[in-house]
């Protein structure tokens, strides 16, 4: 892997993008965004990940996280592909559960997975995640805009609050509060437990 793709800072804040390979809209159905987000949690209860900002879009995702020591970021984000993918392919692979798209998803994972030395069967995630490292606050602030637009840009909602698969209305209840704590800085908190709980929408 490119040295450019390595995450430097396993501790520290990081800019990451996920995405399903040949950018196929997986998650438009809510059993895969559930495999997403049941696995972050898990991941935040036992592997010290800490999501800060996050939107899941129809192919892929953008997150900025961390990880508490002893665990590293780059161990914790390729368990996390891992665990994802073959949640996913369980999932299709057991024709009792609904899913019109099974068989031409099988061959999509099959196909992108032809040729890898691994010797792998499906390949569900791209492999690289495009680590940033968030080093200052401007760099934090135009990405927590960057991710919070993402669904404005692509047309599907007027405001970044309106998608609720995003810490957009985490962001938006905590500034309209007036409360100042999760504006950008070098130590933003983690956003997760609060989303996952007791934020907006049943997921």
């Amino acid at each position: 892997m490119s040295v450019k793709y390595k995450i430097r800072d396993q501790h520290g804040l990081n800019y990451l993008t996920c995405a399903i390979t040949g950018w196929v809209d997986l998650f438009s159905r809510q059993v895969y965004r559930d495999i997403v987000l049941d696995s972050w949690r898990y991941c935040q209860i036992h592997k010290g990940f800490q999501v800060h900002a996050f939107v899941l879009m129809s192919n892929h995702l953008h997150l900025i996280a961390s990880c508490h020591p002893p665990f590293r970021l780059e161990d914790v984000m390729r368990d996390w592909k891992a665990h994802t993918a073959r949640q996913v392919l369980l999932y299709l692979q057991d024709k009792s559960n609904p899913e019109s798209r099974r068989e031409w998803l099988l061959y999509l994972f099959s196909y992108f997975a032809l040729g890898k030395k691994d010797k792998q069967t499906y390949q569900v995630w791209q492999h690289d995640s495009h680590p940033i490292e968030l080093y200052s606050t401007e760099v934090i602030s135009q990405k927590l805009d960057y991710i919070h637009l993402n669904p404005v840009r692509a047309g599907l909602v007027e405001t970044p609050e309106d998608w609720k698969y995003s810490s957009a209305p985490f962001y938006a209840a905590t500034r309209d509060s007036g409360n100042e704590t999760y504006a950008p800085s070098l130590d933003i908190v983690p956003i997760w437990q609060w989303f996952y709980e007791e934020g907006p929408g049943a997921w």
